[in-house]
């Protein structure tokens, strides 16, 4: 009965951590973290704040390669971001690559997670499967492009063939504005779902499979589990890999470059083709700076927009 009061006794002579002892610790492991993060920082700032702040001089200049003389430079203020907003050359170019990017991203979205559903179903093969699916993937841009061209072309083109035997299509498929801009969105919805559908699979796999068995238990139909169970588990992956595409489709033109240089007459000439039309071969270093800026500028606020939905979602920090 004696012991009780004694055992407290103890527990209260032991000593207490002070909390200014305790800050202080915390604050010399970080001004620690910080020394040892120093050199890596500054490396970072060199590599590219510097090259930004360069850009942004390169912007509010006339730089200029005249053949082997080198660069000129003259300084022309807000002159290259006032000819950039009255450009119609370049307004087009963002018209074409908002549609382009709505349905090359759209179309792989959609058949992305409509095959990883597939995919996720299969008891027998799955590997194999996904081996042969996961194979455009691993293709280089540039030879999907020419690839692409081979095979739509009139003369000898297998899809060409196939089009005009069975009646669909009997003209150029790269010789229409129409025609040929469906063909690099397919391309690139070709080479790029696989990424998708790679992501999305990765996010089925988490899924507690007991939860969908006790669903199925209780009648619930797949739509159903679809609707209400696998896509709202799998919401957050979905909008990483949207994310993740919609990063690379905003700078991406390797496969339009090789199929069809932006034609015919500026149909498929997005963005990016018109910023290294403007820097390499008009050699407008300044004006190609101002467009690369914007470009920039668009990535970092769609990257935001998702990062702020997945904050929403609770899954960043």
């Amino acid at each position: 009965m004696q012991s009780e009061p004694v055992d407290v006794r103890r527990q209260n002579l032991k000593p207490a951590r002070s909390p200014g002892k305790k800050r202080g610790r915390e604050r010399w492991i970080s001004s620690f973290e910080a020394r040892m993060m120093l050199p890596a920082l500054v490396i970072l700032a060199v590599i590219s704040i510097l090259p930004l702040l360069y850009i942004l001089w390169m912007s509010l200049n006339n730089v200029t390669l005249l053949g082997g003389a080198g660069i000129t430079s003259r300084w022309l203020g807000l002159g290259n971001w006032a000819r950039m907003f009255s450009d119609s050359n370049v307004w087009s170019g963002w018209l074409v690559m908002a549609i382009y990017f709505v349905a090359t991203v759209g179309l792989e979205m959609i058949l992305g997670i409509a095959i990883a559903l597939l995919v996720h179903e299969v008891v027998w093969g799955r590997n194999l499967a996904l081996s042969i699916i996961l194979i455009p993937m691993f293709v280089a841009p540039v030879i999907v492009g020419l690839l692409g061209r081979f095979l739509v072309n009139p003369t000898y083109g297998l899809y060409s063939w196939v089009l005009r035997e069975t009646g669909i299509f009997t003209g150029n498929i790269l010789g229409g504005k129409v025609s040929a801009f469906v063909a690099v969105v397919l391309m690139d919805v070709w080479e790029w779902t696989p990424l998708i559908a790679l992501i999305t699979l990765a996010g089925l796999v988490s899924i507690q499979p007991q939860v969908i068995e006790a669903a199925r238990v209780d009648g619930a139909s797949y739509p159903q589990r679809l609707w209400h169970i696998i896509l709202p588990s799998i919401s957050g992956i979905i909008i990483v890999a949207l994310l993740i595409r919609s990063m690379d489709a905003l700078r991406y033109f390797s496969i339009i470059w090789q199929a069809t240089d932006g034609g015919p007459a500026n149909a498929t000439k997005i963005i990016p083709m018109r910023l290294y039309e403007v820097a390499f071969r008009f050699l407008h270093l300044g004006y190609a700076a101002a467009i690369g800026l914007v470009m920039l500028a668009v990535s970092i606020l769609v990257a935001n927009l998702f990062t702020r939905i997945l904050r929403e979602r609770g899954l960043a920090g």
